[in-house]
């Protein structure tokens, strides 16, 4: 019992610091979005389109870690297979849906840029953004096939007998 409670302690004090992360770039976000705008003004327009996706993915990766803290505290009381937990698993996936349509128009909007100001190479990027999109499709299958047997669970749960 004292290791799982290490276990999910160690695991919520990640989720805390990669939640400091996420708010410490969405802080300086504008900044760097506004200081590459003018060093770049030609591509300016593309400033509202890309804070836009940026505070979108921003959100909706902060939701994802708020869920899993969550599910992390429901898996400390002993209630990992109950509605809460599978609530949150849906949200999780939402969420991950969400994210890979965000890094899809990321993708687009990389592209469309490249094509406009004809100098900028694009690979780079894009192929980061594959990687993300491979990475939250990879959470959105472990989360699926997570939902599936808490579906079932409470039918196989003595207290709901």
């Amino acid at each position: 019992m004292n290791v799982k409670r290490g276990s999910t302690t160690f695991l919520k004090v990640i989720i805390f610091l990669v939640g400091v992360a996420v708010l410490a770039m969405c802080i300086w976000l504008p900044e760097i979005a506004v200081r590459d705008a003018r060093v770049h003004p030609d591509t300016a327009y593309f400033l509202i389109p890309f804070l836009v996706c940026a505070y979108g993915f921003c959100i909706t990766f902060s939701v994802v870690l708020y869920q899993a803290y969550k599910l992390l505290n429901n898996i400390e009381k002993n209630n990992a297979f109950s509605e809460l937990s599978l609530k949150s698993l849906k949200i999780i996936k939402k969420c991950a849906f969400t994210i890979m349509f965000l890094i899809l128009l990321g993708i687009v909007s990389l592209r469309v840029l490249a094509k406009v100001t004809a100098s900028d190479d694009a690979a780079g990027p894009t192929s980061l953004c594959l990687m993300g999109l491979l990475a939250t499709s990879i959470i959105a299958a472990i989360v699926d096939a997570l939902q599936k047997p808490l579906k079932n669970a409470p039918d196989i749960n003595p207290k709901n007998v």
